[in-house]
């Protein structure tokens, strides 16, 4: 009895370990995820042919059920407590964000991608995705307060911030001109780009966010 006690630490050492392995080749598997923000230059069937903002010629793979969602400007008075945002922000001294551009999600996109992280905007950018729990006028714009299910941020928007809603949109949309932010194209093994969701801009308006 006590040999078969002794091997007890040392079997669940074993199996924490075979885990942590498993786990750790999950994560690797996963596919890298690109942000592309552009220019559609052409469109071939499913591929478009994307001039970055970087300058770079892309092409992306669209998958055959692409959602196609238009970005079209909106109005601050949206903005209201209840509503599901994404702020993309600039941090401040007193640790206020400081809106650079703020999207206005569909009901049915609640809780998309929801938290506080680094955003790719400008260099030191933030994004918020959470909902707006108040909202009130202050000197230097709108104050807006919002909660995330780790925590809270309090948003500062300019008077002549970008202000933008998604609406569902048509693959129609997506011809040269076209101005487009994907927010997660995959690239393949073979070095291809494959998104399922494109977001382009309404009224020739490029995506701000």
């Amino acid at each position: 009895m006590p040999k078969i006690a002794s091997l007890m630490p040392r079997v669940l050492v074993a199996s924490l370990t075979v885990v942590s392995v498993l786990a750790s080749a999950a994560w690797a598997q996963q596919p890298p995820m690109v942000r592309i923000r552009g220019t559609i230059e052409s469109v071939d069937g499913p591929m478009l042919m994307i001039k970055s903002r970087e300058g770079t010629d892309m092409k992306v793979r669209m998958t055959d059920n692409v959602a196609v969602f238009g970005v079209a400007k909106t109005a601050m008075s949206e903005i209201k407590p209840g509503s599901y945002i994404g702020v993309s922000a600039m941090p401040e001294p007193d640790g206020t964000q400081k809106a650079l551009a703020v999207h206005i999600f569909p009901e049915s996109q609640r809780g998309a991608a929801e938290g506080f992280r680094p955003w790719d905007l400008r260099p030191n950018s933030t994004m918020t995705n959470a909902t707006v729990a108040e909202t009130v006028a202050g000197t230097d714009g709108q104050n807006i307060l919002v909660r995330y299910k780790d925590g809270e941020k309090k948003v500062v928007v300019p008077p002549q911030t970008p202000i933008v809603t998604f609406v569902t949109g048509d693959k129609s949309e997506l011809k040269p001109g076209a101005k487009i932010i994907i927010f997660g194209a995959v690239k393949k093994d073979d070095g291809t780009l494959e998104a399922n969701r494109v977001n382009v801009g309404r009224d020739g308006i490029t995506p701000p966010m």
